[in-house]
């Protein structure tokens, strides 16, 4: 199973969309600083998770999120 998820900086105006198999480890390496492309904007806050059974459906439901409509959409909820 893959996970998109994305995560809002608690301290900055700043969210980030992602993909993984293992979501409780990414967080955790994102609230440690151990991903560069986030490691300014940390800690973090989980604000949207959605789950698929395969990488090809995750990973366009993760490009929707990174588009204008989906970041709208995460701004609204985030």
């Amino acid at each position: 199973m893959y996970k998109v998820y994305a995560i809002s900086s608690i301290n900055r105006k700043y969210i980030y969309v992602g993909l993984t198999s293992n979501l409780k480890e990414r967080l955790r390496r994102h609230n440690n600083g151990y991903e560069k492309t986030t490691k300014p904007y940390k800690p973090f806050n989980l604000i949207y998770t959605e789950e698929f059974k395969t990488r090809i459906e995750a990973r366009q439901k993760e490009k929707y999120l990174k588009s204008g409509i989906g970041k709208e959409f995460l701004k609204k909820i985030g």
